[in-house]
């Protein structure tokens, strides 16, 4: 076997090589480069679904980066657990040829009760007193001690929020050094997010994405130069490409103006019922699942949401399969967003109405994807002494809300989820020209990338 590492630049497209990033340019002159055509929807669960099982989210199951729970009657976004995931992954498919072979699985979604070898991935500790505090789950569980003495602390603020910065990629790729020289897994997956969030602030063309670009390329060079001293292939991947947007569309919003969305008040706030809601929407980036609690206003839903500024596409069972996207999970209608259009999950008609979390980074309770809690309220008065004065209080032990989350879906310029053209879209590179078809400008199916590690591994 062929030891491999797969490093996975989220956002990265061929569009965005140039003079910022030396060391890709290098990886990529040395041996070749395809671009790769993604799946719908183009979100980090799906895509890495269908790297690590060759098939579309059909078969695996998992539709996005969450969907509604139709037998809980809940929204669940950025679950954990690998067994959402229903389809044999390319641990399992390549063990059963080689009981030697071993996985190292690190920071790629579903990352928690898998079979791979070694896992480790953000799992934040929220004790009763309301605190969230930077943590990870790993596996072996005895791993989670030493790594984080050696490495310090994962960080997570620099991981996701309005601090996000390349520290948590370098804190990552710090990892996966550490677990090669510990374990020199057979197959290594490693995630590296910065890019991608810079993106969704300010857009693919903004001259400060050439910052972010060079800081991620020297976490690269260093992590290529690392693993080719230790003669392990290197494979560097996408998932999507991001794009200029414009546009928020609030499809819950709408909905409600039609009497289908049912509110439930929580000390003068609204939380949205989706139990009980006719129809609602979980959006998510580019994609939005509209889900029927009463299917005798299908049509009239439809019709409604055909006629949205911003709406591209509405899919319904019949079209569903000739996107990859006929499962139950999928919501009733799959709403596909113009390029320069994206959704929010808003569903408030007054601000002063809006659920006391939606002003916080809170990925799991916000019934949608809110890429609005990368920025800092602009409009706080003094949002800096804010934040410190909140963080006092956590350090002190007090219940604190970090509510500085704007509510101003504007702040968004970049987004992904439906399909792009080849150069703005994911890509493929890898040393092994032998393994890679001549014809670089032909597309790489997402679903052919299982099967293309397989090959760097027994070929």
């Amino acid at each position: 076997m062929n030891r491999t590492v797969v490093i996975n630049v989220v956002g990265l497209t061929p569009d965005l090589l140039g003079a910022s990033t030396p060391n890709l340019n290098a990886f990529v002159a040395r041996g070749t480069m395809r671009p790769v055509e993604t799946v719908v929807p183009a979100v980090t669960c799906s895509v890495q679904s269908t790297y690590l099982t060759g098939v579309l989210p059909t078969e695996h199951g998992i539709v996005g980066n969450g969907w509604y729970f139709r037998d809980r009657a809940e929204v669940k976004l950025w679950q954990q657990s690998n067994r959402l995931v229903q389809h044999d992954k390319i641990w399992d498919v390549a063990r059963r040829r080689d009981a030697s072979f071993t996985c190292a699985n690190l920071f790629w979604w579903y990352n928690m009760y898998s079979s791979v070898d070694v896992a480790v991935t953000p799992r934040p500790m929220y004790p009763a007193d309301g605190r969230k505090l930077p943590d990870i789950y790993t596996w072996p569980l005895d791993l989670r001690a030493p790594l984080q003495r050696d490495l310090g602390p994962f960080p997570l603020f620099n991981f996701w929020g309005p601090n996000t910065s390349v520290v948590s990629s370098q804190w990552i790729a710090d990892c996966a050094r550490t677990i090669e020289a510990l374990h020199q897994p057979t197959l290594s997956l490693v995630y590296l997010p910065h890019l991608d969030y810079v993106l969704q602030k300010v857009g693919p063309n903004d001259p400060a994405v050439q910052d972010d670009l060079a800081e991620v390329d020297a976490v690269c060079g260093d992590l290529i130069a690392f693993y080719e001293a230790r003669d392990v292939q290197v494979v560097v991947l996408s998932e999507y490409g991001i794009v200029d947007v414009s546009r928020p569309v609030h499809l819950n919003r709408v909905l409600r103006e039609h009497g289908w969305i049912t509110i439930r008040e929580e000390l003068g706030l609204e939380l949205l019922d989706v139990g009980s809601c006719p129809a609602f929407a979980v959006a998510d980036h580019q994609i939005a699942h509209v889900y029927l609690n009463d299917p005798s206003i299908a049509t009239e839903v439809r019709r409604v949401i055909e006629q949205l500024p911003g709406v591209a596409q509405v899919l319904s069972a019949d079209e569903k399969p000739d996107h990859g996207l006929d499962h139950g999970r999928a919501g009733d209608f799959v709403v596909l967003a113009e390029p320069d259009a994206w959704f929010t999950y808003y569903y408030w008609l007054d601000d002063a109405r809006a659920p006391d979390f939606a002003r916080t980074v809170d990925i799991h309770r916000k019934p949608g994807y809110d890429p609005v809690e990368l920025f800092v309220n602009p409009d706080l008065r003094a949002p800096m002494a804010k934040v410190g004065y909140t963080v006092l209080k956590k350090k002190l032990g007090f219940r604190y809300l970090m509510d500085v989350t704007p509510l101003d879906a504007t702040l968004v310029k970049g987004s992904h989820g439906v399909l792009t053209a080849p150069t703005a879209g994911p890509l493929f590179a890898t040393s092994r020209t032998d393994l890679i078809e001549t014809d670089a400008d032909a597309s790489l199916p997402a679903t052919d990338v299982h099967d293309l590690l397989l090959r760097h591994v027994f070929d």
